[in-house]
């Protein structure tokens, strides 16, 4: 199954494990909402664990189906909004533990989290601009300083594991054979508290944020479908199906 998901000592947790890269389509997206939602809103849960097996946390979106079916944009684009607000969203805390690749719409899974927890093989990046795409950068924002995120914007770029723990986005770096073992002992932690304090302590620190990152993503989604409808995005996506690189401009 795709997407999995377990309730043990009031940790609710989510696996992705999808071949070859953990990059979702359209129908995949459509799903995490109602998942993260039901387990927040279950009595029983106290905190969410999301993490992935295989290669790496999340290859973003399955760029292989939008260059198929380009008409299926708006609903990845509702997937990917709903997915992140759902978890920023969720009444108890949401932790995510990720290792190698954290790409596209990895970054906004972690960006909309409460706490990331990383294997020292981690990295995370936007790589839209490559791909004929844009969104993203108001999850990054939550992580990493503003002239980061653009710095790894326009470029493309990699930000190592290393970088983002000294910047303040990661809370723990561990190896990467113990990084289930250490995600669900933090967990534990926050699992042992009254779900109750909790459920009040998200959505005051949620609260307290300077501004709002669901409108940030929404309106950066704008320039999403503004970029698919050019050229330039189909080239894009049809260097990375056709040779796995960027194109030349």
């Amino acid at each position: 199954m795709p997407i999995s998901w377990t309730i043990t000592d009031r940790i609710g947790e989510i696996v992705f494990d999808v071949p070859p890269v953990n990059a979702f389509n359209s129908e995949t997206w459509m799903s995490l909402p109602d998942i993260i939602t039901d387990l927040a809103r279950n009595p029983e849960v106290n905190c969410i664990l999301i993490r992935a097996e295989g290669r790496g946390f999340c290859g973003g979106v399955d760029i292989k189906e939008m260059q198929a079916h380009p008409e299926r944009i708006t609903i990845l684009n509702r997937g990917n909004y709903l997915t992140f607000k759902a978890i920023r969203d969720a009444e108890i805390p949401v932790v995510v533990a990720v290792h190698k690749f954290v790409i596209g719409g990895g970054i906004g899974i972690c960006g909309a989290s409460d706490t990331i927890i990383a294997a020292d093989d981690a990295y995370f990046s936007l790589p839209e601009v490559d791909r004929g795409a844009m969104g993203g950068a108001s999850h990054l924002s939550r992580m990493l300083p503003l002239h980061k995120v653009r710095a790894a914007f326009f470029t493309g770029g990699n930000i190592p594991v290393a970088e983002a723990y000294r910047l303040g986005a990661v809370e723990k770096v561990v190896p990467a054979d113990h990084l289930v073992e250490e995600a669900r002992a933090f967990c534990a932690i926050i699992a042992s508290k009254s779900r109750k304090a909790l459920v009040i302590a998200k959505e005051a620190l949620n609260g307290l944020e300077p501004r709002d990152v669901d409108r940030g993503y929404r309106w950066e989604q704008g320039f999403t479908l503004e970029m698919y409808m050019h050229e330039d995005s189909q080239k894009s996506r049809d260097a990375f199906v056709e040779t796995g690189k960027a194109a030349e401009f």
